[in-house]
């Protein structure tokens, strides 16, 4: 079956340049009404202009397709509602939420200033919390929706001078494990993309050949991956280069201490059973992890612990 979006009304923040536009662009092209957001700021956050994201619009129009400009600061409730009524109005209901809007402010963190760490949280975070409030009722209502948070490597995996930008892409994992599990009964998927790509972020950073390969058409099909009706829920795909790849979080088996074992020294002493990934598993939720602890300990106890 082939992926299209007929019928279905998107938004897409930071929409005007680079990832986001080409993420308008592919969900257009595809069928979907498109919101193109963007505040038209430098990747640092500051300015503001209307122009890139007209101009996606327009080449969305002029490919035979639809969809609207919007300003509004994703971090400002009150500007993200009304982006959210009018393409209510205008179309009759949202189903598609992209977060993509982000800043970059990268220093070390013994030279960041605080202002700078919670702007960068602010935007990436708050950015991607405030749309998806604004939606939040409306896709129960519907009973349905599709949400893709944008994460990246370095709050993955670290990355030299972007402790702001990295505690900012992490957090977003956070949000996911919760929404997927909290929208599940309304059908509202959420998962997120961890992107490569040759963006005004990564000017400067990669040679040339190496951005050539990473060009944002090459992540963009991904991303429609998980905003179709069957999509997953709870995915984490890395993308970049037209190479596609899924992380996963794992939890070793662990050990259990008995009472008198619970002194740093042991545990210490048995560190690398603890840290082994022989028999690791992924949890499905934290309480999952909560009866694995209880049952070990019990075990080791000799208490039966009686299923409820």
């Amino acid at each position: 079956m082939s992926i299209a979006f007929d019928g279905r009304v998107a938004i897409v923040t930071g929409a005007g340049v680079g990832l986001g536009r080409s993420h308008a662009l592919g969900l257009a092209a595809r069928g979907a009404k498109v919101v193109v957001n963007d505040l038209g700021t430098a990747t640092d956050g500051t300015g503001e202009s209307s122009a890139a994201a007209q101009s996606v619009v327009e080449e969305i129009r002029a490919a035979g397709g639809e969809a609207m400009a919007h300003g509004a600061n994703v971090t400002d409730a009150a500007q993200v509602q009304d982006m959210v009524d009018k393409a209510i109005a205008t179309w009759g209901k949202v189903d598609i939420l992209v977060c993509n809007a982000g800043i970059l402010r990268d220093k070390t963190f013994a030279k960041m200033e605080l202002s700078d760490f919670s702007s960068v949280v602010d935007v990436h975070l708050m950015g991607s919390v405030v749309p998806t409030k604004a939606l939040w009722e409306h896709f129960r209502t519907q009973q349905y929706g599709r949400i893709v948070y944008t994460t990246s490597a370095s709050g993955l995996y670290g990355n030299f001078g972007q402790a702001n930008y990295g505690a900012a892409k992490a957090a977003l994992v956070g949000l996911m494990n919760v929404l997927c599990q909290e929208g599940a009964k309304y059908d509202i998927r959420a998962n997120l993309l961890a992107p490569t790509a040759a963006t005004r972020m990564t000017e400067g950073l990669l040679p040339q050949q190496v951005l050539d390969l990473l060009r944002p058409e090459t992540i963009t099909p991904g991303l429609l991956t998980l905003l179709h009706e069957d999509a997953p829920s709870r995915m984490i795909l890395g993308a970049g280069g037209g190479c596609f790849t899924e992380t996963r979080i794992y939890e070793t088996p662990g050990l259990a201490f008995a009472d008198d074992e619970l002194d740093p020294d042991t545990i210490h002493s048995r560190m690398d059973k603890i840290r082994s990934e022989e028999g690791q598993q992924i949890m499905p939720g934290a309480f999952a992890q909560t009866r694995k602890y209880a049952a070990m300990a019990a075990a080791l106890r000799g208490i039966d612990l009686e299923e409820k």
